[in-house]
């Protein structure tokens, strides 16, 4: 009664007319729709050495080129950090944002550069100073673009991964308000030891998955970040029920943000894969690069630009332990997920609720071991152990400040090949290893 007697107005209803056509207001409710986006196939050539940093500019590239209506609405921000993350390609060819024409001075000044500066108001990207927050910020605003004025935008932002940490506020809050946006966090992790300590990531990995709203991914090879993004150009538009699905435990159809952790790192490519299981468990969060067989001794997990070392280790462990197999991780967070979710169903009366990661580990023999492997924090997998219970030995990275090369680096913090091979040796029963002290 109250609240009746200040919000009392003498005639309602001409306030009601009124609001109605408020701009605001004029075409309904705030959340009206605009068509989904349709996607473009997204291939990538991967019959070279190549980093998911690269690879990640190479596809926007691609898009840049064509006329799809996913190119036309991507509009890209970073905080000075646009050439470094390889976003100059798409730059070049979609142009910045600017109210108004703005030469490029280095073309004015007839001065040598492979970026072009040209502002325009037809432009697809922002620049902006250091300040991460503000990238969040903008991310935010920009990924709430469908439900504000009825268009949608796909932004794409992306900053050295440990300064995601900088603007985490923002990012926590533009999760909540359930803002759509992919961020790219890259180069990450000591594989960019050249730069030194400073710019070294270890908790990101953590971040990703603790984030609500947000698919975190770490794919280490060009075909599996072609997979993703192209996923994730659909998923950033899903406006669904939260309903699970069955097979993943996952609520896909309600969609989301994603952020993608890349690196700097060139590794040799896999070759062509078409199989399904492939592109499907690395949009799940994971498949076999190497299955196991029955009487599998030791499984090697591993997430991101790690895959040269673990497959390397692989193939010396194999000398003196049965079926060894090599578990490819592209999304700890996914994984996770789906794991909680499948026994909470479990829980609730469905026997039948089986999650990805526990469909993937199901067949191993109680006793086999599993190592896990991350250039992050360990925690970030060592938590597979306990799908069905398997000794789990996990290895990464967990201090900051030396700088060297990444095979310094690697050896430093146990993550390399020989690192590995040493800590099945020592740490789980078996066959001895002939190649352990070999380099």
């Amino acid at each position: 009664e109250e609240w009746e007697k200040f919000a009392t107005v003498s005639d309602a209803q001409a306030l009601q007319s009124a609001l109605d056509k408020v701009p605001f207001f004029a075409k309904g409710r705030r959340r009206y729709d605009d068509a989904t986006l349709p996607v473009p196939q997204i291939e990538l050539s991967s019959d070279r050495e190549i980093s998911t940093q690269m690879a990640f500019g190479k596809i926007l590239d691609d898009l840049s080129k064509g006329d799809s209506d996913l190119a036309e609405r991507i509009v890209t921000m970073s905080p000075d950090v646009t050439g470094t993350t390889n976003l100059g390609p798409w730059v070049n060819r979609r142009k910045l944002f600017a109210r108004s024409e703005q030469a490029d001075t280095f073309i004015n000044e007839k001065i040598p550069s492979t970026a072009k500066w040209e502002f325009t108001p037809k432009g697809q990207h922002i620049e902006l100073g250091i300040a991460e927050m503000n990238l969040f910020l903008l991310l935010g605003a920009a990924g709430l673009s469908h439900s504000l004025f009825g268009k949608r935008v796909i932004p794409i932002g992306t900053v050295y991964d440990p300064f995601v940490a900088r603007g985490l506020d923002a990012l926590n809050y533009a999760c909540y308000q359930d803002a759509r946006f992919m961020i790219v966090g890259t180069p990450s992790g000591v594989t960019l030891a050249p730069e030194g300590g400073a710019h070294q990531s270890i908790g990101t990995p953590l971040i990703g998955m603790s984030q609500d709203g947000l698919a975190s991914f770490e794919p280490a090879f060009a075909d599996e970040l072609a997979v993703i993004m192209q996923w994730a150009f659909d998923y950033l538009q899903k406006d669904g029920e939260g309903d699970p699905d069955e097979r993943t435990w996952l609520r896909d159809e309600t969609g989301g943000s994603v952020y993608l952790r890349l690196t700097t790192n060139p590794i040799e490519q896999p070759g062509k894969r078409v199989d399904e299981d492939f592109r499907q468990g690395a949009i799940d969060g994971a498949y076999w690069l190497r299955k196991p067989g029955p009487n599998c001794d030791v499984v090697i997990a591993y997430q991101g630009a790690v895959a040269p070392e673990a497959i390397k280790a692989v193939g010396m462990i194999a000398e003196g332990r049965r079926d060894v197999g090599v578990l490819a991780v592209t999304s700890a967070d996914r994984l996770n997920a789906g794991w909680t979710a499948a026994q909470r169903a479990r829980a609730r009366g469905n026997a039948e609720a089986e999650s990805h990661i526990e469909s993937l580990l199901a067949d191993l023999p109680r006793d086999c071991k599993l190592v896990t492997v991350i250039d992050g924090h360990p925690a970030t997998l060592s938590w597979l152990g306990s799908v069905v219970g398997h000794q789990t030995v996990p290895l990464g990275v967990e201090h900051f400040g030396q700088t060297g090369t990444i095979a310094d680096l690697y050896q430093h913090f146990g993550i390399d090949a020989r690192s590995i091979v040493e800590k099945v040796a020592g740490l789980t029963p078996g066959r001895r290893i002939l190649h352990r002290v070999v380099g």
